[in-house]
């Protein structure tokens, strides 16, 4: 919901302002999801009805992507995706990069590391996959790609019509 969006986005940036004011330095992003859990948890008897996902880099400087459900309750994983079309793009992203099995042995990690063009074009794929069979998906993607770097934006249109 639109409007539920922009409240948790508006609180949420009010209070990463009053941390970095506090702290002198920009939140981390596990502080970051620790702080995105606390705040849908406080609203758990009148939840935001926002999809929610967190991501960035960790201490060590590797991604770092949390989910979240409707109450704040949140895990850190590999990859995620959230919204309408996320029933048809989780699948995608399971079979592309999601281990046999955990209890493989020597144990591995259990999501399959990819150079970051072929990332890329995994979840352009992903996108236009799902646009072509949900309505609601949209018609065009943003895509922020986080590196130690910095961030760099792409932009891709799914339909045309």
């Amino acid at each position: 919901m639109q409007a539920d969006m922009k409240a948790l986005h508006k609180m949420f940036m009010s209070r990463n302002v009053t941390y970095q004011h506090s702290h002198g330095r920009p939140m981390s992003c596990p502080a970051t999801a620790q702080l995105l859990s606390n705040t849908l948890y406080h609203r758990r008897f009148f939840p935001f009805y926002t999809f929610n996902i967190c991501a960035g880099l960790d201490e060590e400087g590797r991604g770092a992507v949390y989910t979240y459900d409707a109450i704040g309750s949140y895990e850190r994983t590999g990859y995620s995706c959230q919204g309408s079309g996320k029933d048809l793009m989780q699948p995608v992203l399971d079979n592309q990069l999601k281990a046999a099995s955990p209890l493989v042995l020597p144990p591995r990690n259990s999501v399959t590391e990819l150079p970051l063009e072929q990332a890329v074009d995994l979840v352009k794929d992903a996108f236009v996959s799902a646009g072509e069979r949900d309505i609601y998906t949209g018609d065009n993607v943003e895509i922020l790609i986080i590196t130690k770097d910095g961030i760099k934006r792409e932009e891709l249109e799914l339909k045309r019509d």
